[in-house]
């Protein structure tokens, strides 16, 4: 099953839109700053936030960068009519700080502590002074993790993320810790269920590494972390 398949057109009409309004939230985020000459999108998956990117900034170079091989080529089919957009699947092929807006999307819930501190460093490498980087996360703890947990058991009861016990102590604001693993790519470990993420550990994270700006929730703002299923981090690269 690709990546569109159980994201932009997953049967379900409100997950749709959820996916689709996460881009748009992302993008206005960072609406009030200067128009970037370089923008990237940091795990792009099949690159649908890049379609967005081109269109708010014709004039920019976008960077799709993709690690994962089959993503990415997911990511170029989808972007093949784009002609502003360049593909990376190694950070290597990324000049060193060049990037002045960096969105990085449905990644961080994904990634075990090492995975999590190598990228927040890579990100920090790929900008620019005071560049910003935008972290969207989804909210995996209280309310949000009920509506989801039901939502997940409706579909496949039992699995880790559709398991009543492990619900119960996300909406609690205690998820569990023994999150299973597996490598997505030869050597690089990852979480593949939502469940047991916890974004106030992020926002630990983040702040050691970049100043944070503010933040927001999506679909609704005003509802805040306590309802909406998306959060955003927008945050600025210190001078070092």
């Amino acid at each position: 099953m690709s990546y569109a398949e159980i994201t932009f057109k997953d049967k379900n009409p409100v997950k749709r839109w959820l996916q689709r309004r996460r881009l748009v939230s992302a993008v206005q985020a960072v609406s009030r700053f200067k128009a970037p000459a370089v923008v990237c999108d940091f795990g792009a998956g099949n690159g649908e936030l890049c379609k967005l990117l081109s269109r708010k900034y014709p004039n920019a170079r976008i960077i799709c960068y993709e690690p994962v091989n089959d993503l990415l080529l997911q990511a170029k089919e989808n972007l093949s009519s784009i002609p502003n957009v360049e593909f990376h699947a190694n950070l290597g092929s990324i000049q060193r700080m060049s990037v002045d807006i960096l969105f990085c999307l449905e990644v961080f819930e994904h990634l075990p502590l090492k995975e999590t501190e190598d990228a927040l460093q890579q990100i920090d490498d790929c900008l620019k002074d005071r560049g910003l980087a935008v972290f969207g996360v989804p909210i995996e703890i209280g309310l949000p993790a009920l509506y989801k947990g039901c939502f997940r058991m409706l579909r496949r009861f039992g699995e880790y993320d559709a398991n009543p016990k492990n619900v119960l102590y996300s909406l609690i604001g205690i998820p569990l810790l023994n999150r299973p693993t597996a490598e997505i790519a030869p050597g690089f470990q990852f979480h593949f269920h939502h469940t047991g993420f916890d974004y106030r550990r992020l926002k630990n994270h983040l702040r050691k590494q970049f100043e944070l700006l503010f933040v927001l929730c999506s679909p609704f703002p005003v509802l805040g972390r306590w309802l909406n299923p998306e959060i955003y981090f927008v945050t600025q690269k210190k001078y070092r």
